[in-house]
């Protein structure tokens, strides 16, 4: 009897602490965010340096106190000193600028104290970072699973905890930061694809496909990048939702002529932006980029439907499985002409191409530009 009521306490704790959950997802003061990377970290290699114990006033020799009260007051007075310093230290200097369904993030801060708080950023969000090239400002995770997104029925909520691998969202998101200095400043963006599990047309088997970029989940991420920098979560939610949209409606379109072109009715700036999410969101590999030049260096093998082609995963290449295809070096360009700015696929020479590829590498920034 004694194990069945302990087996029954420990059930109901678990739908308790389920429904507190939800609940406050419900009321709105909690984010229906929760990643989980489908691909494991390595593990720290360096331990602690005990030394930064030091930082602790508890740590910290009494200097100079004479009695147990002055010693007392000193102690009280240093732990108030950490608290306002380390618990959650106010960053000035950061603001949230949006371009239609873009946002982005200014830093007063320079790119090298910023990028690596970026990288400890997502790896305190639960994910793997893939690949990392400081020289280029980018970033980006491994495909993970948003576990809010698996229904909370009372059988998942009670036995979650055990069963968690029994369970699937069947959607993966992985993101891609890029970070960019632009007079003194830092600037900082952030996008992500999707796969989703689908059916296939027999209905015999399940397959990933790629899903539709979601401009809320970007917003959402650049809101808890606020909070990671230093300001405190309602501060953040409101930098985040009063970002004013841009006045004028961006034009986008293709050229008529059969060029693998497409024109922007709007200044080198917002085109440079515009086009650097739209590369970031398509998956492209950015090798460099020269803002002065209107340049992004990208390497690019082709498909049929102007989608960047993964490289071999494990299994494959287990099996033998190899992909010898080269990657081309291309640059994507853009130009202001007039009022308006014009961007076009080059060689690794500079010379404009008018070839297959490059259209459908313009079709593809075609589709990932947002002009709401």
């Amino acid at each position: 009897m004694n194990k069945r009521c302990a087996g029954l306490t420990v059930g109901l704790s678990m739908l308790l602490l389920s429904g507190c959950s939800a609940l406050n997802q419900a009321l709105g003061t909690e984010e229906a965010v929760n990643y989980k990377s489908t691909v494991a970290g390595d593990p720290l290699s360096i331990p602690p340096d005990l030394t930064q114990a030091n930082r602790d006033a508890r740590f910290r020799a009494p200097e100079g106190t004479a009695t147990y009260s002055q010693y007392a007051q000193s102690q009280q007075a240093q732990l108030n000193a950490a608290d306002r310093s380390s618990v959650l230290p106010q960053t000035q200097g950061i603001s949230v600028m949006r371009d239609g369904d873009i946002r982005w993030l200014v830093v007063d801060k320079p790119a090298e104290e910023v990028y690596p708080r970026i990288v400890d950023f997502w790896n305190e969000q639960g994910f793997t970072l893939k690949s990392q090239d400081p020289r280029a400002g980018l970033m980006e995770t491994d495909w993970a699973e948003n576990r809010s997104k698996i229904p909370e029925g009372w059988i998942r909520s009670a036995l979650g905890a055990i069963l968690d691998t029994v369970f699937d969202s069947g959607e993966r998101e992985r993101f891609r930061t890029r970070i960019e200095r632009v007079n003194g400043k830092t600037e900082v963006y952030v996008s992500h694809q999707q796969m989703v599990e689908t059916a296939t047309e027999d209905g015999a088997n399940l397959k990933w496909v790629y899903g539709k970029e979601d401009p809320g989940l970007n917003a959402a991420m650049l809101a808890r990048m606020v909070v990671f920098l230093g300001t405190d979560v309602q501060r953040a939610q409101e930098m985040v939702a009063q970002a004013e949209r841009s006045a004028d409606q961006v034009q986008v379109s293709q050229a008529d002529d059969g060029q693998a072109a497409i024109t922007l009715n709007e200044s080198f700036d917002r085109a440079w932006r515009r086009v650097g999410v739209a590369i970031d969101s398509a998956g492209f590999a950015v090798e460099d980029r020269d803002r002065s030049s209107g340049d992004y260096f990208i390497r690019y093998l082709d498909s049929d439907s102007g989608e960047k082609i993964e490289q071999p995963n494990f299994l494959s290449r287990m099996f033998g499985g190899k992909n010898t295809a080269a990657a081309a070096p291309l640059r994507i360009h853009v130009a202001q002409q007039g009022s308006s700015s014009v961007v076009t696929v080059l060689d690794e020479n500079g010379q404009v191409q008018n070839t297959g590829t490059a259209k459908r590498i313009i079709t593809v920034l075609l589709t990932h530009m947002s002009g709401s």
